[in-house]
């Protein structure tokens, strides 16, 4: 069971209904400011919503690298507006659950609330919607009328507590267990990496991620070295070879707990670069590799999608193609999917000639654009051929260097013309 699909609708800068088809590697594209981040920052909101267990649909004092208020959720950020969040799962025998759930926000009570939801399996069909009244803003049991009869119905997340379906609409009672349970497990890699530090204390166990901000990959690595055996490290400086040429990453016990990250040159042993003291672009990066090595030495079990932003931030350009194929190497030996926003064009160049080598099918790879129009944004999907190429490319997106080029080669021939 995985996650196919999740669409968002009157979200952020989103009007209509927007739906994003889930691939093994899923790319967002789109110029500054055009609502990239809020789409990949969706599925983490919907997952809370699903998986959580909190009375309040979206609890947003459980998201990790970005702390929106509800109303900046919404379209317009209106006070008294309303925002939809959908998923559909892929359950066993070839079938799909669907469910669509309207999150209403009500300023005046300081809360939020179900307004609507539908879940379907097959040709089972469940519609729920709120009745103001007496109970409206009861944080347990609320009125919904359901096949045109009213119940007393309580939330959890985003679904009704499976205690509470109404028997008019048993037959898809039991879905909400599979919709939670489907679910893939999200990660999510924002774009500011934290800064480590030239000490640090060893976790006492080995952590299954690198955290938001990437602030336990050196922890995971450390734990690993010191009450495992060391499988992470050495994962880790085989994939450094390809992003980091000429360098290896060590992890030294000082005693009390207490590590030191570094780096040690393969040319001279002697050099030695603590961790505090390396480039910006390492620091963004190694998160990235640490989290690929720990899942080289214990896949997941379960489905997972990593979300991970911008992940060729202040890194050289010729990086960019290694680091996709960290994804597509990834995508071959595990459960793990991803869900990338990026402005790397070398990135996106290294997956189609992936795809062109017959290393990622077509069908593997998503790709979306996000276009701005009138206040508004919109998902364009580009599709990718078996050679690579793509059905649709917006004017002006990565043509940056050839107009330059162009540009330079205008200038000087003025130059030319003018000596003359």
């Amino acid at each position: 069971m995985s996650l196919e699909r999740f669409s968002l609708e009157n979200y952020r800068c989103f009007r209509e209904k927007q739906e994003v088809e889930l691939g093994r590697i899923t790319i967002v594209l789109g110029r500054n400011n055009s609502g990239k981040s809020a789409v990949v920052r969706a599925l983490p909101l919907l997952s809370i919503g699903i998986r959580g267990d909190s009375p309040y649909p979206l609890d947003l004092d459980l998201v990790q690298g970005f702390t929106p208020s509800f109303a900046d959720l919404i379209h317009g950020s209106s006070p008294h507006g309303h925002l939809r969040l959908g998923a559909s799962i892929g359950i066993r025998g070839g079938k799909s659950v669907n469910v669509t759930a309207e999150v209403q926000n009500i300023a005046n009570q300081g809360m939020q609330l179900v307004s609507s939801l539908q879940i379907s399996c097959g040709t089972e069909v469940a519609n729920l919607s709120w009745v103001p009244g007496v109970d409206a803003y009861s944080p347990e049991k609320r009125t919904y009328l359901v096949d045109r009869h009213e119940s007393k119905v309580g939330f959890r997340g985003l679904l009704p507590d499976s205690t509470d379906w109404p028997d008019s609409i048993a037959g898809v009672s039991g879905v909400t267990g599979l919709i939670r349970e489907g679910l893939d497990e999200i990660r999510y890699l924002g774009p500011f990496r934290k800064s480590p530090e030239r000490f640090f204390r060893s976790p006492a166990r080995t952590l299954g991620s690198v955290g938001y901000r990437g602030e336990r990959a050196l922890g995971m690595l450390a734990a690993d070295e010191m009450y495992g055996r060391g499988l992470i490290g050495r994962e880790a400086n085989t994939l450094l070879e390809s992003v980091l040429p000429g360098w290896r990453l060590e992890v030294t016990d000082v005693g009390s707990g207490m590590c030191i990250p570094k780096l040690r040159s393969l040319r001279d042993p002697d050099l030695v670069v603590h961790i505090d003291e390396v480039g910006t672009g390492v620091v963004q990066f190694l998160p990235i590799v640490i989290q690929r090595a720990a899942d080289r030495v214990e896949p997941p079990a379960g489905p997972v999608i990593e979300i991970v932003e911008e992940p060729e931030l202040h890194l050289h350009p010729s990086a960019h193609a290694a680091i996709a194929d960290l994804y597509v190497d990834a995508v071959q030996e595990s459960k793990v999917r991803f869900l990338v926003e990026t402005h790397s064009e070398n990135f996106l160049l290294r997956l189609r000639r992936r795809v062109a080598e017959r290393k990622l099918a077509p069908e593997d790879m998503k790709i979306y654009f996000v276009e701005q129009s009138e206040g508004a944004s919109t998902l364009r999907k580009i599709e990718v051929d078996a050679l690579g190429n793509v059905d649709y490319w917006p004017q002006g997106v990565f043509a940056e260097d050839f107009e330059e080029v162009r540009a330079l080669a205008d200038a000087q021939a003025n130059r030319i013309v003018d000596a003359r």
